[in-house]
């Protein structure tokens, strides 16, 4: 477990290599500079800006410039945001993200392992179709279409919510449904399938023939094994979710770190860019190798070397 750990740990610092070397050269050969304005900056202004940032020098002394506060924790300073590092914009809004991630991820996981295994174990009744139909509905159905009729119904009509903001949970009942409900549906699916071929396995048909009752071979049994294909994809939402999401920030006003991923592109504001997509990957990693782990504990038939 030990080396397995070990090896994933310098697989990630190689993946991270890699992504902000790319993404650091592909903001550069992009058109265009992080200072380009409608009115032409000038020429003395813009050499002190280039200075200030570190982007004067050649391409290759830039990039190793680059690495090396990478290596001290520095995020530099954002070229967009004025005078604001990386560092200070991401610890401000990540939080508020994560926050909305997990309230989402709690949501969507719960409520899809719930429904998934209702529908398959109720397979062929009207409980199973409502479920899968609900199911489709909500992955049919973009957020942005979802968010405004729940702010319509909870907010507008009941006044029960509130329509937008931060800082109190009654704020975060709406965005955080908005974001699980079509994870909601894909969990939903795969844990139905998943549960599906489970219970035709012949364990299940042995511990019915011992007389067990139908819920503890459900809950004891099957739903440990049928849960592995829903852990897979849970390390790559967790991370998505936990990063933010653009459209539901915008919609419910939230002032998280989903606009990062789309305004830094759009600002060339490369420093930035980089943060967040470091931030990303590194969680993407983490949570991958949290998924690897965690099957050792659901069944131990699986190993890891």
């Amino acid at each position: 477990m030990v080396a397995f750990v070990f090896r994933r740990f310098l697989s990630l610092i190689f993946v991270l290599f890699c992504v902000v070397s790319l993404t650091f050269f592909l903001i550069r050969l992009a058109p265009g500079g992080p200072f380009d304005r409608e009115r032409k900056i000038p020429p003395q202004i813009e050499k002190q800006l280039l200075a200030k940032y570190k982007l004067d020098g050649p391409l290759h002394q830039q990039y190793l410039d680059y690495l090396g506060d990478l290596l001290h924790g520095d995020l530099r300073l954002s070229t967009k945001y004025r005078n604001r590092s990386v560092n200070e914009l991401l610890a401000q809004s990540l939080p508020v993200s994560a926050t909305l991630g997990f309230a989402a991820f709690c949501i969507a996981t719960t409520g899809g392992i719930w429904l998934g295994s209702l529908a398959a174990v109720r397979r062929n009744t009207p409980i199973d179709t409502g479920a899968m139909l609900a199911a489709l509905f909500a992955i049919s159905i973009p957020t942005f279409v979802i968010g405004p009729l729940l702010i319509l119904i909870f907010a507008l009509k009941l006044q029960w919510l509130p329509v937008g903001g931060w800082g109190s949970w009654p704020a975060l009942v709406l965005p955080a449904l908005t974001l699980a409900g079509p994870y909601v549906a894909y969990i939903a699916r795969l844990m139905r399938t998943s549960m599906l071929e489970v219970l035709g396995h012949d364990f299940i048909r042995t511990a019915r023939a011992k007389g067990l009752r139908r819920t503890r071979v459900i809950y004891k049994h099957a739903l440990k094994v049928a849960i592995l294909p829903v852990v897979s994809f849970l390390g790559p939402l967790a991370a998505n979710l936990l990063t933010g999401s653009i459209v539901v920030e915008t919609i419910f006003n939230i002032p998280g770190a989903g606009g990062f991923f789309v305004n830094s592109i759009q600002n060339r504001d490369g420093f930035l860019l980089g943060g967040v997509v470091i931030v990303y990957c590194a969680l993407l990693v983490l949570l991958n190798l949290f998924v690897d782990i965690s099957y050792t504990l659901l069944d131990r038939r699986i190993k890891i070397t």
